[in-house]
């Protein structure tokens, strides 16, 4: 099969033949029809310091896909050949402390599909059946394949109250307007979205934000407590990862009110806690992957309910373009870029 392989530790990627992978106990093969990238692919393909520290090659990575069983190996009940799915990509342990206790998603001896184990950007997929997601038909592949980080977003703003709060959503990548939408659909009061890219802004607007504010043009914090006569959101959902849009965003937060975070700085972060976080009484959430599977059936009950992200989905390229989609990531003028085996 053709594979795209992280097969040296340095920057670009490999389109290879490889065996096909076979089906151990408990392992299904998956033909996969569309993958997603990911930030974290991106990370890999230019190999920076967290690629460095993390990946062992050669590796075929990518996460985020959808497809269809076509092989089932010894043990597997409950799946069948021909099976439409997608898959968590955590695979957890099943008895550490976190998972014996309902959090799975936190589990201290996790593997990721894609990062330690061979992953999706390939025209099959070794999973182990248990991290399988039954997907309705009905859904498109594009949508179906982005289930996993959709997930993410789910997660983030249902950690809370969001039902006529209003909510500021700190960076429009992918996951931001994937929160923007949902936010929308669950009845969020007023959606404010920062970003300094006005293309991921017009996406914004598109997905139900009902002010979009470039934090290269204005100050944003300012705008939002004059926009909520100085009281700050209900809500802030942190999705950039930027030490500056961080701070921002708790500057923006209203005494008592939530902020999850979802970002990931590539440094240490200053913040002021004491006034931003401590005598504002402030509830802050340190958010990660998706809850095993809560997230997951709320995911689907959401998309069956109404919930349309595929204004997200702005490029379906063919695999082998795969050069092409890493310089879109790169250059921050897309939302989810769908590569085609």
């Amino acid at each position: 099969m053709k594979a795209l392989l992280k097969a040296a530790p340095r920057p670009g990627a490999e389109l290879v033949e490889v065996e096909v992978p076979e089906a151990g106990p408990g392992e299904v093969v998956c033909k996969v029809i569309r993958a997603s990238i990911c930030g974290t692919d991106y990370h890999i393909y230019t190999w920076d310091d967290w690629a460095a520290s993390r990946i062992e090659v050669p590796r075929i990575f990518g996460h985020e896909f959808c497809g269809e069983v076509v092989k089932v190996g010894p043990g597997v009940q409950q799946v069948s050949l021909g099976d439409y799915v997608t898959a968590e990509t955590h695979i957890v342990c099943g008895h550490c402390a976190q998972c014996r206790q309902g959090q799975a998603h936190v589990c201290q001896e996790v593997a990721v599909i894609g990062v330690d184990v061979d992953g999706c950007f390939a025209e099959y997929v070794k999973v182990p059946a248990q991290n399988l997601w039954h997907t309705d038909r009905a859904l498109p592949p594009e949508v179906a394949a982005i289930q996993e980080p959709l997930g993410n977003a789910v997660h983030t703003v249902f950690a809370g109250d969001i039902t006529g709060k209003t909510v500021a959503v700190i960076g429009c990548g992918p996951i931001g307007l994937f929160s923007i939408a949902i936010c929308r659909i669950a009845g969020a009061r007023t959606i404010f979205a920062t970003d300094v890219n006005p293309y991921r802004l017009e996406l914004a607007r598109d997905l139900g934000a009902d002010e979009v504010l470039n934090a290269a043009e204005i100050d944003v914090a300012a705008e939002i407590l004059a926009e909520t006569k100085g009281q700050g959101v209900d809500v802030m959902l942190e999705m950039s990862g930027n030490p500056d849009a961080i701070r921002a965003g708790f500057r923006v937060l209203r005494s008592g009110g939530r902020a999850s975070l979802l970002g990931i700085p590539s440094r240490p972060v200053e913040i002021d806690l004491t006034n931003e976080i401590i005598f504002k009484g402030a509830v802050v959430q340190g958010i990660f992957g998706r809850r095993m599977y809560e997230t997951w059936h709320l995911t689907s009950s959401l998309l069956a309910s109404g919930l349309d992200v595929s204004p997200v989905i702005t490029h379906v390229l063919p695999m082998d373009r795969y050069a092409e989609a890493m310089e879109l990531m790169g250059s921050g003028n897309c939302g989810k870029v769908i590569l085609k085996p």
